[in-house]
């Protein structure tokens, strides 16, 4: 077991890499994406002075997926050649969902609207990349079909066509929960922050150092990529980088077997989702009456009245809160 000393250091100069690689490779795609006139398209439903964000490159998830995926092979080269590829899984299933979104990004900027892959192939080449993933994850010994229950020593056994099926909803519901929330500067990168310190604390706690070295990748990566996408953002992370973080998340909450702590964790996510399918409820019900000023919920505090560095601030807090909050429940699993 390696000293804690020689842990942190590790996983700082993991994040401190990653962090210098994806400002390094945002200088180098900015350009590249205002050539391509790849400009973000504004919906015209949204707060009406989001309008000036129109023309905003978008893709940007590009630099971070990059140097997520340069780090995580380079650092855990070792761990993979020792049969350790958890991380590799992870960020070959968060690849996916990046593709998928960078699909659809492409085709809103080909057609200059905000528009892109139809919902139905959306769920469907979500829902094969979760079928995948759960497969491939049970095969390598990663997973148990028994849900392990935070803040206590108890598992749900579940027979396994139920956990598969299990799996692929909360695998799809909490990629498409992260892109939700990709609604305001820097919200869903700051948002994840957290979620990936959290990641990167428990694997290293729990010896699990391929998984370790990607959630630090992570947590580098975001920091560089807020240099360019926080308040007033230069560049969007797009499709292609709120998918990628989806499934990022995810994965790595089923590669460490804890899917359940996805509840604690993503806290934020979830009340954006809620939000969203309840407006959307109780609009048909009432016929045109709402609930929230304008959902999701990052919307309805801004026509509140709070600039979007206060939403960025506080949505971060309550997730790093209940990131706590969620070590404290999985801390005693070991």
């Amino acid at each position: 077991m390696e000293s804690l000393q020689g842990i942190v250091i590790g996983v700082l100069l993991v994040i401190a890499l990653s962090f210098g690689l994806t400002v390094l490779l945002g200088r180098l795609l900015l350009p590249l994406l205002r050539r391509l006139k790849a400009g973000q398209s504004i919906k015209e439903i949204g707060p009406t002075w989001h309008m000036s964000k129109q023309g905003t490159p978008t893709m940007g998830g590009l630099m971070f997926i990059a140097s997520i995926g340069i780090l995580a092979l380079a650092m855990g080269y070792g761990h993979i050649q020792s049969g350790d590829r958890g991380a590799l899984y992870v960020y070959g299933f968060a690849l996916v969902f990046g593709v998928i979104g960078f699909i659809d990004d492409y085709m809103k900027v080909v057609h200059h609207e905000n528009t892109g892959l139809t919902a139905g192939w959306k769920f469907l080449l979500q829902l094969s990349a979760a079928i995948l993933m759960t497969v491939l994850l049970r095969y390598e010994g990663y997973l148990r079909p028994n849900l392990y229950v935070p803040f206590t020593r108890l598992y749900i056994p579940l027979p396994w066509p139920v956990y598969m099926a299990f799996a692929a909803f909360v695998m799809v519901g909490t990629v498409n929960a992260v892109n939700i929330t990709d609604g305001v500067d820097g919200l869903s990168s700051s948002v994840t922050l957290p979620v990936a310190l959290f990641f990167t604390v428990i694997t290293a706690r729990w010896g699990q150092d391929e998984l370790t070295v990607f959630s630090a990748a992570l947590v580098g990566g975001l920091l560089g990529f807020l240099v360019y996408n926080h308040y007033p953002a230069k560049v969007f992370m797009g499709d292609t980088g709120s998918l990628f973080l989806g499934g990022a998340v995810c994965g790595l909450a089923f590669a460490a077997d804890m899917p359940l702590v996805l509840v604690l964790v993503g806290i934020v996510y979830i009340a954006e989702t809620l939000s969203d399918i309840i407006q959307v409820m109780y609009f048909k019900l009432t016929h045109g009456k709402r609930i929230f000023k304008m959902a999701p919920l990052h919307h309805h505090f801004e026509m509140c009245g709070w600039k979007e560095k206060k939403v960025v601030a506080v949505f971060s807090f309550v997730s790093a809160v209940f990131c706590v909050i969620a070590y404290l429940g999985v801390v005693g699993r070991y």
